[in-house]
């Protein structure tokens, strides 16, 4: 938790607390239902808690944006960002009905009222939102297919309404065919930790 801090010292205390709560919360589940590798699991707050709040460090959404997570699996990065964004609406998405099972127990356990959950594939959700976030679940021109109809074009904040993506490695080529505007912020520009050298928040305004 002190690795949060280190970059967000500006948590008000139920945020810590909340944030605090989330490892105690995902040993006991993961021993469950295992969404979370063991090696994941020993740097829980680097590789999952600030990996998500990296696209804290892109855009500090206004109150009232709308944001879906897709494939959030465990929760990221939709759980994190709904801890630091309370006035926000997260609606987290996964076509695993277990993941889905978990994530519903963690917005319980830790009393988020701004979070919904969904058990469907993308493809069939019929809403709007200002911005879908995901981790890398497939190439960006396949998930942009998946999630383009989501998205309310415009918007308020200091981005217009697109993707959030968090991916790691080379990624011109897969980018190079996208005709909408893309901008990749590089994470270790905020964090300093090795885990994040080669890691990015990919940015599509829709």
């Amino acid at each position: 938790m002190d690795i949060v801090l280190k970059y967000f010292p500006h948590l008000t205390v139920l945020q810590q607390k909340q944030l605090t709560l989330l490892q105690p919360f995902y040993n006991e589940w993961n021993a469950k239902i295992n969404v979370i590798s063991r090696k994941d699991m020993d740097a829980f707050y680097t590789h999952h808690v600030l990996h998500s709040l990296a696209i804290a460090k892109v855009i500090e959404f206004n109150a009232g944006t709308r944001v879906i997570d897709v494939g959030t699996g465990g929760g990221f990065p939709g759980i994190p960002l709904a801890i630091l964004f309370p006035k926000c609406e997260f609606t987290l998405v996964d076509s695993i009905g277990k993941k889905i099972k978990l994530v519903n127990e963690a917005v319980h356990f830790l009393e988020l009222k701004n979070v919904k959950t969904i058990n469907t594939r993308i493809e069939t959700l019929n809403m709007k939102c200002d911005f879908v976030t995901s981790r890398a679940v497939t190439q960006m021109p396949e998930f942009m297919g998946w999630v383009k109809h989501l998205i309310q074009p415009g918007g308020e904040n200091k981005l217009k309404n697109g993707i959030l993506y968090l991916k790691g490695g080379h990624l011109t080529q897969e980018l190079n065919g996208i005709k909408q505007p893309v901008t990749e912020f590089l994470i270790s520009d905020f964090f300093t930790e090795s885990f994040f050298e080669t890691k990015k928040v990919v940015y599509v305004q829709l």
